[in-house]
């Protein structure tokens, strides 16, 4: 327990007394913090962009899956009607995937708009 304390009592008068060390003029703290800020937005920008990719594979995904499952479910119960499964299936998923690959390249679009004008408002 007494090792405990002196190790947390250690990193606080560490902490503390790193302060000092440092300390900044208010030009360079201002220059710090727009950097910062622009470097926050574009880290929410990319969060926004991640989920949005997510939800639409998510989508994206659960679609197939049905779609997949309903024709087995057919092909099941009509095996000589597989054929007739086979081409609206495979023009099904090609649809879905391709909405998939439209909301990729909206968010690739999205993030690299952000990041053009963060850019100029830096300067």
């Amino acid at each position: 327990m007494k090792k405990l304390a002196l190790v947390f009592a250690s990193a606080i008068a560490t902490t503390f007394a790193a302060s000092a060390a440092f300390a900044q003029d208010a030009a360079a703290t201002a220059t710090t913090t727009m950097n910062a800020a622009v470097g926050s937005t574009l880290g929410w920008v990319a969060l926004g962009v991640g989920i949005m990719m997510g939800i639409a594979v998510l989508g994206g995904t659960l679609g197939q899956a049905r779609a997949a499952a309903t024709a087995l479910d057919g092909i099941a119960r009509n095996p000589a009607a597989s054929g007739k499964f086979l081409l609206p299936l495979v023009l099904a998923l090609a649809l879905m995937e391709s909405l998939v690959l439209f909301a990729f390249i909206i968010g690739l679009g999205m993030q690299g708009s952000v990041v053009e004008v963060l850019k100029t408002l830096v300067k």
